[in-house]
């Protein structure tokens, strides 16, 4: 089965733009995290560091009484207690602070405060007896075991930090050891769905250059066939021409010498042979109207962007109705011509164009009433639609189509006169510009021929 190559692109774009949001996704977790395991390395390092500080500063300040009781030295009670214990709660509200959001820090830190408390109590009365030359062994015992309950309250909220910074860890090595082959997949992925892109493109674009050159090459024939076909039209016109000159010769003749066999025997001729003769000339006639009206065929249609002029309707038509002026009084025959936007067209095309069919509704009037021809019209767009309605004799609907071919009558000779190329010309008339032509009617009612043309030749503008 051919898959079309929009929809191999539409396909590789879709899994190029899932891949990319499945790497994106991944980069946002596995960044997340390192996020989160930048601030959890540096929370940790904020409570171990004032911690320390804590746990040096009372270290500090131990040494320093058991450095004077040694050496009595009054360096060793700079900076004095108070001033140490300062320095020490600063701290522990740094370390309160950042532990904030840890409920189980926060109850150490409680413990822990109890216990620097108590711890400040013994070193200011450890000052205290070192003013005063006491001395208390058992107060050197009872700090120590303060400052081993300190340490260990101090480890045990380290071991808290290194809990939580282990658990990141691991979830950051899982999501490292997803990244690397989601990294890989999503590269090779994207190299593929490259390559394939590139294959593709590259064969649709040389099937478009292969495309655009038979085009080219089918402009061309089509050219050379269009002005093979314009000279065959031409040749075909001057044949026409040629043709109904060359008929008319022979023609004349037959009507020259007929007409002379009747002046100068007709007396003398049988009546069987006086109704041959006259049968004759009837033919003759016949045949030369048939050529002419053959003649007109072949030459009407054709217009040119020379010969296409912006044409008032409502003047061609009255012009037209005056032409038809002696069959219309003949039938008694009423015209109503309505308002008909110009039209862009031939205007002796046009106007031989509502002669035919006007003379059309003339011949076909019905003997049992007034013959009366309603010209009305409609515009949609660019379209204008033209009615050409008579009450006359109308036909099958069965022949709607039929009436405009060449040589095709409805009725014998004997009945109506023609020869069946009038509505022919209507019809090559109409195409030429762009139009249609149709019909409706009922026998006995009489009939409409509507006839569309665009308002403007867009078409031969542009050609």
């Amino acid at each position: 089965m051919h898959i079309p190559v929009q929809k191999k692109i539409r396909v590789g774009f879709f899994v190029a733009f899932t891949v990319i949001i499945v790497a994106s996704v991944c980069s946002f977790l596995v960044t997340k995290n390192l996020l989160d395991n930048a601030q959890r390395l540096n929370h940790t390092i904020q409570v171990s560091k004032s911690l320390e500080v804590i746990t040096r500063q009372l270290k500090d300040a131990e040494s320093a009484i058991r450095g004077y009781n040694i050496t009595k030295d009054t360096a060793f009670l700079k900076p004095t207690m108070r001033e140490r214990s300062n320095k020490i709660q600063v701290e522990y509200m740094q370390l309160r602070l950042i532990t904030s959001g840890n409920p189980q820090q926060q109850r150490h830190l409680d413990t822990l405060k109890s216990l620097l408390d108590y711890k400040y109590r013994q070193l200011r009365e450890g000052e205290q007896r070192i003013t005063t030359h006491e001395k208390d062994t058992s107060a050197v015992h009872q700090g120590e075991k303060t400052i081993d309950k300190i340490e260990r309250k101090v480890q045990d909220m380290l071991k808290i930090e290194a809990s939580y910074l282990n658990r990141k860890a691991v979830l950051q090595r899982f999501y490292s050891a997803i990244w690397i082959p989601v990294i890989f997949i999503s590269s090779l992925m994207a190299i593929l769905i490259g390559i394939y892109s590139y294959i593709t493109l590259t064969r649709e674009f040389r099937l478009q250059l292969h495309i655009e050159s038979r085009l080219k090459a089918y402009q061309r024939d089509l050219q050379q066939n269009i002005r093979l076909l314009n000279k065959s039209n031409e040749e075909l016109e001057q044949f026409a021409y040629v043709a109904s000159h060359d008929l008319q010769e022979p023609l004349r003749k037959i009507s020259t010498f007929s007409d002379r066999l009747q002046s100068k025997y007709g007396d003398n001729l049988p009546e069987e042979a006086s109704d041959l003769l006259k049968r004759m000339m009837a033919a003759v006639g016949r045949m030369r109207v048939l050529i002419n009206d053959l003649l007109l065929f072949s030459r009407a249609g054709r217009i040119t962007p020379e010969n296409v002029a912006l044409v008032d309707m409502v003047a061609l038509v009255n012009e037209v109705v005056s032409d038809v002026e002696e069959g219309l009084l003949e039938k008694n025959a009423i015209v109503n011509v309505g308002p008909i936007p110009p039209i862009e067209g031939n205007a002796t095309a046009f106007h031989q164009l509502f002669q035919n069919i006007i003379t059309n509704a003339v011949k076909f009037a019905s003997p049992e009433r007034r013959l009366v021809i309603n010209i009305t019209s409609s515009t949609i767009d660019n379209l204008c639609s033209i009615h050409v309605e008579d009450n006359g004799i109308g036909f099958d609907p069965a022949y709607a189509e039929r009436i405009f071919l060449l040589f095709q009558r409805l009725h014998g000779m004997s009945e109506y006169s023609g020869t069946g190329i009038g509505l022919a010309i209507c019809k090559k008339i109409v195409d030429s510009h762009h139009g249609h032509i149709s019909a409706t009617a009922l026998p006995g009612e009489g009939a409409t021929f509507i006839v569309v043309l665009p308002l403007t030749q867009i078409n031969l503008h542009e050609s």
